[in-house]
């Protein structure tokens, strides 16, 4: 296992990333992970060059709290993961309704893989 890879929940995100700060951490990005049934949503810091990521495990269908209230820059990479993978996210400081990477006539969602049930999947 990765030493500099923290495992996070929804209900302690924010309080994660805001201690992050004083610490003299700074935001680099997040990325997102389709895994199925959930997405990894992992947010990558940097302090003295060394890289420190929070992974969150966000089952399908889940809100992500924003955290563009405590760094606002991340309304970027947010709305991207909103647009790409359909996540929703709740309370983000500026929301492009989907519509920040995607126009009107694009597909919904395009990097989300849709769940697969494997108990009836047949075993042909």
């Amino acid at each position: 296992m990765l030493t500099n890879v923290k495992e996070i929940s929804r209900d302690t995100l924010l309080n994660e990333v805001a201690a992050m700060m004083p610490q003299g951490y700074r935001f680099v990005t997040m990325t997102c992970v389709d895994c199925g049934e959930y997405h990894d949503i992992m947010y990558h810091f940097d302090k003295d060059y060394v890289l420190s990521t929070l992974r969150l495990k966000l089952l399908k269908g889940q809100k992500l709290p924003s955290i563009s209230d405590i760094i606002f820059a991340a309304i970027i990479v947010e709305n991207e993961i909103r647009d790409l993978f359909g996540i929703p996210v709740k309370g983000l400081a500026l929301n492009y309704e989907g519509r920040f990477l995607l126009t009107e006539d694009a597909p919904i969602a395009p990097f989300n893989k849709p769940v697969v049930n494997t108990e009836t999947k047949s075993n042909n």
